[in-house]
């Protein structure tokens, strides 16, 4: 393999692993702008991914998984709203139990339902989402430098590969070229002002956090039938925390997530090359130095080196209507 054919390999193995961050970052992008902070996106993407892959397992259906991933991931939202909003509890108490929440249910759920230590069952082929080879992908494969490209890295992902990077001009516009959005941003800066003018803070909130719900539950769809064939224990590995992480780093801004997502994605995929591989002046490195580094970049990230990150003002204070 030479150096050429290594670098498309890592690109697509990026492109894959860079999902499931896309997603949940996204979704943190619609909560934390509304001035909900929500510490519970890794609960909800591990409570997708085992509904999606239950689901598909009975049904036999990939689309009934998705829409099975992303109700829970839903009513795991309104939970998190319910208490933050109407409640007026602590944000960041919710978001912790809804991970813990979704950390055991899923186990026990699975063992009693399959009875596989808290895995589901393998999925058939046409149980998951497969790969979808583009037009041309194979007449312009053997072309220097743009095929394999274009046929290894573009061409040849699932469709929820392709959902994730059209949610990303589509936050973009959402955000800053519509009424939605508008209001959006203004309520998780000053959501006294959006009251004032007779625009509902609860309902506005709400759908924010329903939104996120949304984007989490194709995270977790993508983590069990898309890129793996099955629900596995814990399977989301902190991905939703490292969103966080990619959140602040892109300064809660759509397009910057993304490429942010796309660095820790690659990192993941360099890791995962690297696995008994010789360096030189070196030797062997154990495998867990590269599997650490996207938490090693998260821990950098959220330590403030990458200066001033100022979240939304309003984020993480409940409103009172003032009478």
């Amino acid at each position: 393999m030479d150096f050429f054919d290594i670098v498309v390999s890592i690109l697509g193995s990026t492109i894959r692993l860079s999902i499931p961050l896309i997603f949940t970052a996204l979704a943190g992008l619609f909560s934390e702008r509304s001035g909900i902070f929500d510490i519970g996106l890794e609960g909800k993407m591990l409570a997708a991914a085992f509904a999606a892959a239950s689901a598909a397992y009975v049904t036999g259906s990939p689309w009934i998984g998705l829409a099975s991933g992303v109700g829970v991931s839903i009513g795991f939202s309104l939970i998190h709203g319910f208490a933050s909003i109407t409640n007026r509890g602590n944000q960041i108490v919710s978001g912790v139990a809804i991970n813990f929440v979704a950390a055991g249910l899923t186990v026990v759920l699975g063992q009693a339902w399959f009875s596989q230590g808290g895995r589901t069952p393998q999925l058939p082929a046409d149980g998951r989402f497969g790969p979808i080879k583009l037009p041309g992908a194979d007449a312009v494969r053997d072309v220097p430098f743009i095929g394999p490209l274009y046929a290894n890295v573009i061409s040849g992902n699932n469709i929820l590969t392709y959902l994730a990077f059209v949610a990303v001009p589509l936050s973009w516009w959402v955000l800053y070229r519509t009424r939605f959005g508008l209001r959006l941003r203004a309520v998780g800066e000053n959501p006294g002002a959006v009251d004032t003018a007779g625009i509902s803070v609860t309902w506005l909130r709400y759908r924010a956090v329903i939104v996120a719900g949304l984007l989490c539950g194709f995270a977790g769809t993508y983590l069990a039938i898309a890129q793996s064939a099955a629900f596995i224990k814990d399977m989301s590995a902190g991905k939703g925390f490292i969103a966080l992480a990619a959140l602040i780093f892109a300064k809660w801004k759509p397009v910057p997530v993304m490429f942010a997502c796309l660095l820790f994605g690659f990192l993941d995929a360099l890791a995962n090359f690297m696995q008994g591989k010789q360096v030189p002046l070196i030797g062997e490195v154990p495998v867990q130095i590269f599997q650490s580094l996207p938490y090693i970049l998260t821990c950098i990230l959220l330590a403030g080196f990458i200066g001033a990150a100022n979240p939304p003002k309003a984020g993480g204070v409940p409103y009172t209507k003032e009478r």
